[in-house]
């Protein structure tokens, strides 16, 4: 059973990279954002920066440390759900192109068959999404480099975790679509809503009071607040280093969700740690159940 698991597994890992148009959305996407985030948002984030810091204080060097991590941050929180969602889909491209009957009528248990789907596609997002964080890493390296050893290892941490989500949301979204269409349709939904609701487009803090309450029960939220924590909390340090005081850089954090907040109480790093595990495996557990009632029905 094991052998045709490896076997399925590696099937839909080759099928993925050798469709062009998924695989080349797939790592395109992180690459476009950055891009894009770099050409319209840079300066916009700069000027931010600048305008919350006493003149004269903070150098040049510090501040583009902290735009990159900000870019970064947002680039890879939006990125690890929505190339989850693209390789994931095809398990609904096989139901729609009538290829998973030439699957289903072979000796393969169902169950074993949705879980290669699930694990082809994680492999495949984490190469993507772990590609896209050292083309993130050379970028920051190049603008102003101020993490640790530790902050580089909690970011693939975050990936991983992130991607693990991504991954198994989609899958469970994916049980119930059968066609071309539907696809597109979800695809472009992921792609334009989730970077809004997690916090990655706007830091939370810019929303109203009401709605971020809203937002800070959406495990997402927490997911993004840790990429952003870990890729600025170097040049957080610098910027302490240049002599401002602890309540304007609490401030700061406060403004990017560095720190993120449960209806007033300051969650911490390792809550959000746990938020985000016990969603995964949350989410593994209704995938797993879900096969198991769709496999009843089918009998």
């Amino acid at each position: 059973m094991m052998k045709i698991f490896l076997l399925l597994v590696k099937r839909n890992i080759k099928l993925f990279f050798n469709d062009k148009g998924m695989f080349l959305t797939s790592l395109i996407t992180p690459m476009i954002l950055l891009v894009l985030y770099v050409t319209f948002l840079g300066n916009v984030y700069r000027d931010s920066f600048v305008q919350n810091f006493p003149p004269n204080i903070v150098r040049d060097k510090v501040i583009d440390g902290l735009v990159s991590g900000q870019l970064i941050s947002s680039i890879l929180a939006v990125s690890c759900i929505t190339v989850a969602f693209c390789s994931n889909f095809l398990s609904v491209q096989d139901k729609a192109l009538g290829n998973i009957k030439d699957l289903t009528i072979s000796p393969v248990k169902p169950n074993v068959l949705s879980l290669s789907y699930y694990f082809a596609s994680l492999v495949s997002t984490l190469i993507i999404c772990l590609t896209a964080l050292a083309v993130c890493l050379v970028y920051v390296a190049i603008t102003g480099w101020y993490m640790n050893f530790s902050d580089v290892m909690l970011l693939i941490l975050d990936v991983i975790l992130l991607v693990l989500f991504g991954t198994i949301l989609s899958s469970i979204i994916n049980m119930f679509l059968s066609t071309l269409g539907q696809i597109s349709a979800v695809g472009t939904i992921v792609s334009s809503v989730y970077g809004f609701i997690c916090g990655a487009y706007m830091p939370l803090s810019s929303f109203p009071i009401g709605l971020q309450k809203v937002l800070s029960f959406l495990p997402g939220t927490y997911g993004t607040s840790l990429v952003r924590e870990h890729s600025m909390r170097g040049a957080l340090a610098a910027v302490e280093a240049e002599g401002l005081p602890q309540t304007h850089i609490d401030s700061v954090k406060d403004a990017m969700d560095c720190n993120i907040y449960f209806f007033g109480t300051e969650v911490t790093e390792l809550t959000k740690f746990i938020i985000l595990i016990i969603t995964i495996v949350v989410l593994i557990g209704i995938y797993l159940l879900l096969n198991k009632f769709y496999k009843k029905k089918a009998r």
